[in-house]
Parts: structure tokens; C-alpha cells; sequence
């Protein structure tokens, strides 16, 4: 649970590094209470992600409650939607890298064109270079980032507190109707759900979780504690140190303005960091550490906007609603290599030509889309199949027929669905881009499922190879054997033998490393059915030499935590690794038998290519 909130958190907290700035040049002296009602439709739109990702943990999000609740047509328009999303998310996390990296010694050059829009499109080539090559994530690091973030956001708004905040002053500058107009506020109001991206990841790491049914809910509670109070803890203490004024200009004329809005739309933080009491060397230090942080933050969002549109669209392909291209793996790194370059080539197109309003209305765009198709999903399998096994279920139900109605549902997608409308009213570039986007992405399914003599509307059912007749899940017994590569030696299985006895039971254990970019239920057929073909190796060598070998292969992102974890599901007395057939990576001391040795979840023998071994009592 620690990992998949801050996963969530560091996706969701991570836009108020920019929101912030955009919301405020219209919101102005309301800017609190905008992101009070945007975190109000949040609230909502998390829970039905709650309730929907604790069913079906798997990736997809919204595209994934519609193909269970409706049918391929409307969970690939969903799907579609949230793909936009996901390419802003990208583009929006790269764009404002450099604004805050500008803060740092040496690189005030990064804050002004072209400098800016270079650095964003370096950082963004450089990361699909590493996800391509198959860049691995810790959760340890990022539960660090998250909680290091949270940290600091919430010392800015105590400090702030200390020393800025004026409630007379947040009151004063507020004229309604004229600073905010009615139109400014609607503005606002249409964009504010951008301070909440990053909800999605909830659903993308259900699949992960040990226990969706509890875990998805309280990642989810949390980080709606969190959001709300930062967003409005900060949006209070940065009016209160760079307050609404009464602008004069000969080119723009007279108008009311923000610093937030203006001068910091690009790093609204580092604004508040400014204007928030400090000076002399403490202000610098705080300048280096905030811009250090964000830039940090901001990079890992732009990779998990890469993570989340590979995951996506490897679903909707194995799905058969996007062509097979979008599912194919990299020859030798294993990872959906041409559907990080293409959705990767769009966020750049973004960043080169768009700019900050842009790029947040469109997010809003895609993003109330995919909310309104969750909220209705939920709301039609709570008619549907009312029946199905809910390990949680939203507050708030009405029965109406005899179905329970989550009013919860009803509220946010009506709530959302209207922030839609306002969009597309609002922003031109709703009309111009997100429409065009959305007629293209249906078009093109139309053709994709009629060449393939697909229905439009029926689900595809993924046929997975049958397993061979013999082939075993683990069971608990005593002793494990990891094999590495293709390469089995039955010496291993003898050894390890010998240590349990001639009554003990070996079991051979396959694991299947999925890289990040891929759901872990991802097909990958290929690699799956050469691990079968090993452990059938495997069982046939150790019934020569007269073991008893069962087998067993298992998916996981970390080879070492799962071995782990399966030596403590099974009862294993010890973990027999040997390193002489392994790949280079796991040779001597790998990182699989680094991690082992770390938890020792049991006894711990290492055969190295020195033919000694090495054996460790658990702690």
C-alpha cells in the first residue's frame, strides 16, 4: 500500500508545480475555493476509481470499467480519451522541468526560449530512450520522493502561515464579478481539474497491489487527504504572499493580476518561495531545494506518463482495439517499443508549438472524458451486475429497483460531463485539437475492426495457450530452485535435493520479469510458453536423477521480492540459487540474490561459478 500511494501521490501531487499558475491567472482571489470544488469532483471521481480499480485490478482505468460495463466501442472511446491524457500529461511534466531547473546554479538560461523548449525536449527523448531499453522504477525512491514532497509542500504552507498569511487581505481582493468575472471564473472553474492528474495510476498499479480490495481504497483516501489539504494550505498562503492587484497597461489595459499568474505561471512555487518572508542565504537554499525537487518530481511524472500510455495502449491492443503494432516488443529489451515512440511524437509536436494554456486545457479536454465514462461504467454495473463482488463500494447509495445506486457516481459524472461542456465552450483549442483527436481515434477503430472482421461494439475474448496437462502451480512445500535463461542444470536440482532429504519435493520456479511499460497481465506469449519448455526441462532432468521436481512460473516486476514472497506462501526451508548458468546481470552477487540476502525469507544457499557456496540462517 505505501508503494501505490505514492505512486499515486508523487502523479497527483506533482501538478501543483503548475496548476497552480494557470488556475490563478483567472481564478484570481478565488483560486482557493476553485480547487476546493475541483477537489470536490476529485473526491467523487476517486472513489468510483476506487470502487472500479478493487474489481478489476488491471490496466486500462477508465477504458477497462467500460469494456466490462458496456462494450469495445465505448471503452475504446474512453480509452482514446485517456490516451490524450496521457500525452499531456508527458508533454505538460517536460515542459515545466526547466522552469524550476532554472533555479539552480548555472542554468538560469533553461527559464527563457529556446533554452526552455530544448531542455523539455531533451528530457523527454532522454527518458524514451531509457524506457525503451526497459528503465526499471524503485519503489523505495519513489515512496522517498513522495513522502520528501508532501514534506515540503506542507513546511511552505506552515511557514507561509508564520509568516505571509493575511485572512483580511485573501478577503479584500476578491471583487466578483469583476476580478473574477463570471467568464474568468467559468475559465477557471474548466481547468482546475488539472491540479489533479495522475488519478488514472490508481487503476494502472491495482494490478500490483496484494490485496486491491483494501489497498486501492486507502491509496486512494490518502491521497485525497493529502491533495486537498496542500492544494488548499498553498493556494491560501500564495495570495497572501503575491495578492491580487489593480494592473494598469497601455497595451492590455486596465485589469486586476496576479504574480502567480503572470510573472510565476511557469513556477509558481518558486514564486511563493520569493515572496514568502525568507532572504540571504536561506532564500537561496530554499530556491536550490525547491527547484531541485520539483525538477525531480516533474521528471518522474513525465516517465510515468510513459509508463501509463504503454500499459494503456498494450491493453487495448491485446484487445484487439488497437492494430498489433501497438503490442509489439522490442527484439531485445522486451518493451512496447513503437508505442512509446508514437505517443511519444505527439507530446513532442506539444511542447515544440503548444504553450502553458494550452496544454491545460487540453489535459482537461481528455480528462473530464474518461472521468464521465468511469462514473457511468459504475453506475451501469451497479444495474448490470449488481451481484459481482465488490471488495469495496463507494458511500452514499440510494436503491432504486432494487439496485444500489451510488449517488456519489451520479453526482461526479453529471459534475464532470459539465466541465467537459465548459471546455469545449471556453477553449478553442478543445474544438480544434481534442475534438479532431477523438473523431480520428474512432475513425480509425472503425476501419481497424472491420478489416479485421471484428464487431465494433463485442468484446474480444484473449485466447491464452493452454498449459501443458502435467504443468503445476506452486504448492507449499520446502525447498526452491530459481532458474535463470534456458540453460537447466540438473546438478542444481540434485544439490538442492540433498539439502531437503529424499522425502522433500524440489520446485523449479520460472520468473517472468515484466517490464514497467507493460501491465503484468500483458500476454507475452512467446516468453511464457519458452518458461514452460524449461520447467518441462527442468522436470524431466530431476525425474532422471530420481528428484521429485514440481514447477512453477510466476510474473513479477522484481525477481528477488517474488521469490521471496513465494518461498513464504510455500513454506520453503531454502532458497537454492545458482548463479553458473544465470545471465551476466545475476552472476556472483546479482541483484536478485542482493535482494534475497536482504529479506532472507528462509535459508539462503549461493552456487557461484567458483562451484562454492555460501549459506545465511534467516535474521
Amino acid at each position: 500500500m505505501p508503494g501505490l500511494f505514492a505512486t499515486a501521490y508523487g502523479n497527483v501531487g506533482s501538478s501543483i508545480y503548475y496548476a497552480l499558475g494557470l488556475v490563478a491567472a483567472h481564478a484570481l482571489g478565488l483560486t482557493p475555493l476553485v480547487f476546493l470544488f475541483a477537489g470536490g469532483l476529485f473526491a467523487l471521481t476517486a472513489k468510483t476509481y476506487a470502487e472500479g480499480a478493487s474489481m478489476f485490478p488491471e490496466a486500462g482505468g477508465s477504458s477497462s470499467f467500460a469494456r466490462h460495463a458496456f462494450n469495445d466501442w465505448i471503452s475504446f472511446f474512453a480509452g482514446w480519451a485517456l490516451s490524450l491524457d496521457y500525452i499531456l500529461t508527458i508533454a505538460i511534466s517536460a515542459y515545466f522541468v526547466p522552469f524550476y531547473a532554472s533555479a539552480l546554479p548555472g542554468l538560469h538560461a533553461l527559464h527563457n526560449a529556446p533554452g526552455n523548449i530544448i531542455a523539455a525536449l531533451v528530457v523527454l527523448v532522454l527518458l524514451v530512450v531509457l524506457n525503451i531499453r526497459g528503465l526499471g522504477e524503485s519503489a523505495r525512491v519513489n515512496f522517498f520522493l513522495a513522502v520528501t514532497d508532501l514534506g515540503t509542500q506542507i513546511l511552505v504552507v506552515i511557514l507561509g502561515a508564520v509568516l505571509v498569511l493575511n485572512p483580511s487581505r485573501l478577503v479584500n481582493q476578491v471583487h466578483l464579478g469583476t476580478a473574477p468575472s463570471l467568464s474568468q471564473l467559468i475559465f477557471a472553474l474548466s481547468i482546475a481539474m488539472l491540479a489533479y492528474t495522475g488519478i488514472e495510476t490508481v487503476s494502472n498499479m491495482a494490478e500490483e497491489a496484494t490485496d486491491p480490495g483494501n489497498d486501492v481504497p486507502r491509496a486512494v483516501n490518502l491521497v485525497l487527504i493529502a491533495v486537498l489539504t496542500v492544494y488548499m494550505g498553498i493556494s491560501v498562503i500564495a495570495l497572501s504572499a503575491l495578492p491580487v492587484i489593480y494592473h494598469a497597461s497601455v497595451v492590455n489595459g486596465s485589469h486586476y493580476q496576479t504574480a502567480l499568474g503572470v510573472k510565476y505561471a511557469a513556477e509558481p512555487v518558486l514564486g511563493i518561495i520569493d515572496h514568502i518572508g525568507l532572504s540571504g542565504l536561506l532564500l537561496h537554499a530554499a530556491r536550490y531545494y525547491v527547484g531541485l525537487l520539483a525538477t525531480t518530481i516533474l521528471f518522474i511524472a513525465t516517465n510515468a506518463g510513459l509508463i501509463g500510455i504503454s500499459r494503456l495502449s498494450w491493453s487495448l491492443s491485446e484487445h484487439r482495439q488497437l492494430p498489433g503494432i501497438f503490442s509489439r516488443l522490442h527484439q531485445t529489451y522486451r518493451t512496447p517499443w513503437f508505442t512509446i515512440v508514437f505517443f511519444s511524437a505527439f507530446a513532442v509536436l506539444l511542447i515544440t508549438f503548444a504553450n502553458i494554456n494550452v496544454l491545460g486545457n487540453l489535459y482537461s479536454f481528455g480528462a473530464m472524458l474518461s472521468f464521465t465514462t468511469a462514473h457511468a461504467a459504475i453506475v451501469a454495473l451497479r444495474i448490470k451486475d449488481p451481484d459481482r463482488e465488490r471488495p469495496y463500494r463507494m458511500p452514499g447509495n440510494v436503491r432504486i429497483r432494487g439496485r444500489q445506486i451510488p449517488i456519489t457516481a451520479v453526482i461526479g459524472g453529471i459534475g464532470t460531463f459539465l466541465a467537459w461542456v465548459a471546455v469545449v465552450v471556453l477553449h478553442p483549442e478543445a474544438k480544434y485539437v481534442g475534438i479532431p483527436w477523438m473523431v480520428f481515434g474512432m475513425a480509425g477503430y472503425v476501419i481497424y475492426r472491420k478489416r479485421s472482421g471484428l464487431s465494433l461494439s463485442k468484446s474480444v475474448v484473449l485466447v491464452r495457450p493452454e498449459r501443458p496437462p502435467d504443468f503445476h502451480e506452486l504448492g507449499y512445500r520446502t525447498a526452491l530452485v530459481p532458474i535463470f535463461g534456458a540453460d537447466v542444470n540438473a546438478q542444481t536440482l540434485v544439490s538442492a535435493a540433498k539439502l531437503i532429504g529424499k522425502d522433500g519435493i524440489v520446485y523449479a520456479v520460472f520468473v517472468l520479469p515484466v517490464p514497467r511499460q507493460l501491465s503484468l497481465d500483458s500476454g507475452l506469449a512467446a516468453e511464457e510458453a519458452l518458461g514452460r519448455s524449461i520447467l518441462e526441462s527442468a522436470r524431466i532432468q530431476g525425474r532422471r536423477a530420481g528428484i521429485k521436481v514440481h514447477t512453477g512460473l510466476i510474473r513479477a516486476r522484481n525477481p528477488g521480492a517474488a521469490l521471496a514472497d513465494e518461498a513464504q506462501r510455500i513454506g520453503a526451508d531454502v532458497i537454492y540459487l545458482s548463479t553458473r548458468h544465470a545471465p551476466a546481470s545475476e552472476q556472483r552477487i546479482g541483484l536478485t540474490a542482493s535482494y534475497l540476502l536482504d529479506r532472507r525469507p528462509c535459508r539462503i544457499v549461493i552456487e557461484t561459478d567458483s562451484a562454492a557456496t555460501s549459506s545465511l540462517a534467516p535474521a
